[in-house]
């Protein structure tokens, strides 16, 4: 397939590029300075342009693009950039697909955050957004799609969850800590974290590129307990994990993204299921040592 990517250069794109091309497939990436290769095109999100021919003869684009949630505090300045940059990228993609650009799917990024914080609660991909503000960036991100959808595009909103891996995401900063034996569970640690791996996060973008799956996608393998897992890694690494972390101290040090910790969410992937996909890292143990190096056979 010839696919174009936006937001390539970040922790999920920039292991996504590398596997579908060696699956064969031809990339393109969605750049915002001069291009500097054959694979570049060149567009500007925040003042809206992008050339529709250069999509011309591509079969579908995968819209990865959007500023880290977790990388800086979210104050006012940061939350206004944060939903802006997630806008400006998707609705400039769906309005310039819904000109007939040539692609006919759209496999856009979104977040398991759209639920907000539900307890035990089991959630599939028909259950009510949440009332967080990470549920209402959700709930405008993914609407920004509907000229696409409207077109005729087939749109898959991408929920991705806790994505596992040792460089980059969720586990960058804790997995350190859990080496030096000094991890813990993070709050009480009952909460559920939906997680996938990196390596299957991947798999389930290529397969949703030709799966007929459209609407929102749990990107999830399973849904564990915050301590569960966090004794899975540690166990992983033959150390102990002994020193939690208080809420009031994350609270204190992430503000407003403490409740992406701190909050639970039992998400299922009945929509990956349904349409045939099965992740490689199905348990928290299995994705733990494939983590810490222990299955380097499943690659990345």
């Amino acid at each position: 397939m010839q696919i174009v990517v936006a937001g390539s250069h970040g922790f999920i794109g920039s292991a996504l590029v590398p596997h579908l091309r060696a699956a064969g497939h031809e990339v393109r990436r969605l750049v915002r300075s001069a291009p500097r290769a054959a694979d570049e095109i060149a567009w500007d999100p925040s003042v809206g342009v992008l050339d529709a021919r250069a999509l011309s003869g591509t079969d579908a684009v995968i819209n990865l693009a959007g500023v880290n949630v977790g990388e800086r505090r979210l104050t006012d300045a940061r939350k206004r950039e944060v939903l802006s940059s997630r806008l400006d990228t998707t609705g400039l993609l769906a309005r310039t697909l819904a000109e007939g650009a040539g692609p006919h799917v759209l496999l856009q990024a979104s977040g398991i955050g759209a639920y907000g914080d539900r307890g035990e609660e089991l959630l599939d991909e028909h259950a009510a957004l949440g009332s967080t503000y990470f549920a209402g960036v959700v709930r405008d991100w993914e609407a920004a799609t509907a000229p696409a959808e409207a077109a005729g595009v087939r749109v898959a909103h991408l929920r991705t969850s806790v994505v596992l891996d040792a460089h980059g995401g969720a586990l960058a900063r804790l997995l350190p800590l859990v080496r030096w034996g000094v991890g813990g569970r993070l709050g009480s640690g009952r909460q559920f974290w939906s997680w996938i791996t990196l390596h299957d996060q991947i798999r389930a973008i290529e397969h949703l590129l030709t799966a007929p799956v459209h609407g929102p996608v749990n990107m999830v393998a399973e849904a564990t307990r915050n301590a569960d897992l966090v004794a899975a890694l540690a166990a992983a690494v033959h150390r102990p994990a002994i020193v939690p972390v208080p809420s009031w101290a994350l609270r204190t040090v992430l503000g407003d993204f403490s409740s992406e910790i701190l909050g639970s969410v039992r998400a299922v992937p009945a929509a990956l299921r349904a349409s045939g996909f099965r992740a490689d890292h199905a348990d928290i143990a299995t994705a733990a040592a494939w983590v810490v190096g222990e299955h380097p056979h499943h690659g990345r």
